[in-house]
């Protein structure tokens, strides 16, 4: 399954966790999708007595597609040991923005046998003590250089760039550098293929444009599409609420819950958040919680199957064109192009016939249902 439909798949659920915050204990909570894409969400922190057999034991009997974390990193010795664990089983692992990996969570993350990650998603810096550790310089120096020696080790091990160590030194331990799309792609942090050949070609990375103005990449006429601008809309979630933001990012302070439908005026965005007036309020949304009034989405809380996506326009208008069922091509506004299969249906109707579709195998496997609020334009069929 590419990493892109992946991503786009799995947006909603992660909205809806990291609304929930980060909880302090070491959690392996195996999730599946309304059409089943199964994974399992590592979320808490790394701490040196978590027991990681319940970890192997879940991702043995649930057979997750790839393994996601919400986690602000912990203990580097078992963030790794998480790391190797994924690895030995064959598992991949998937990482959005919208969720936490920083600091030791990005090694546990380098255990992917594959390994995707949106831009910002990754946080790396120096490693530091634990709480109530102080050692005196001489034993400080000798535990620093055997962490860093394990570190590099352990880099190597994964596939992994370790001159990556280098730009993590640069940043202090009470700071946080999270990596661009180049970076990864340079240092191996994202992988796709054989992880334990990663210089054999270069991974597929997500486009990264800003959120409601993705590059309009030619159609097959050979003209752009028009994209419009948000400016208005309403909350559209399918856990019924989302809260309003005090800035922007899931860790920012809650200034209201705003119910499904609840009305606002988008007033500008910022890096995959809309800044937003609602209910004699202002704060910020993030894009996938929003039904856009400008946007060609779906009506009410209708849903639609994505069957497939693409960089650019002329190879999903190409596919949709070819298909043997009606499908529609819908520019999404991390600039990738979703291939939708019939028409918008109510929720029950879209999981059943995903289902059967699927059964009948006249859609992929990794087709999935979607309430399209990242959906900006159609751009292609629909006949």
């Amino acid at each position: 399954m590419r990493i892109s439909s992946l991503m786009m798949a799995f947006t909603f659920f992660a909205a809806t966790v990291a609304a929930t915050g980060v909880q302090a204990k070491l959690d392996f909570v195996p999730e599946t999708t309304n059409d089943g894409l199964k994974f399992i969400l590592v979320s808490g922190t790394f701490d040196h007595d978590d027991d990681l057999a319940t970890f192997a034991a879940q991702a043995i009997i649930h057979e997750p597609m790839f393994i996601s974390f919400q986690s602000p990193g912990g203990n580097v010795a078992k963030a790794m040991e998480l790391g190797r664990i994924i690895r030995k089983l064959n598992l991949s692992t998937l990482q959005l923005r919208m969720l936490e990996c920083s600091s030791a969570c990005a090694l546990a993350f380098m255990g992917g046998v594959n390994r995707g990650a949106e831009a910002g998603a990754i946080g790396v810096h120096k490693s530091t003590f634990s709480p109530g550790f102080t050692p005196d310089a001489d034993v400080a120096v000798s535990v620093i250089q055997e962490m860093t020696a394990d570190i590099v080790a352990y880099m190597v091990e994964m596939g992994v760039d370790p001159s990556l160590l280098q730009l993590s030194l640069k940043t202090e331990a009470n700071d946080m550098r999270y990596l661009s799309r180049e970076e990864m792609a340079r240092y191996r942090v994202t992988w796709v293929g054989n992880a334990t050949s990663p210089r054999r070609s270069p991974p597929p990375q997500v486009t990264d444009n800003p959120f409601h103005k993705p590059t309009a990449q030619l159609d097959a006429s050979g003209k752009a599409p028009a994209l419009p601008t948000a400016r208005s809309g309403y909350v559209r979630h399918p856990k019924g609420a989302v809260h309003l933001k005090t800035s922007p990012g899931t860790k920012a302070e809650d200034a209201a819950t705003l119910k499904n439908g609840t009305r606002i005026t988008i007033l500008s965005d910022s890096d995959r958040w809309y800044r937003v007036r609602a209910d004699g309020r202002t704060g910020f949304l993030h894009h996938t919680w929003v039904r856009v009034d400008q946007f060609d989405g779906t009506p009410g809380y209708q849903r639609l199957i994505q069957i497939k996506s693409f960089d650019n326009a002329y190879d999903a208008n190409t596919f949709a064109r070819a298909f043997p069922l009606k499908a529609s091509v819908f520019v999404a506004t991390n600039g990738w192009y979703a291939v939708t299969v019939g028409d918008s249906y109510e929720v029950d109707k879209a999981i059943g016939l995903t289902r059967l579709l699927k059964s009948k195998g006249e859609i992929p496997q990794d087709s999935f249902v979607t309430l399209g609020n990242t959906y900006v334009k159609r751009v292609c069929c629909g006949e």
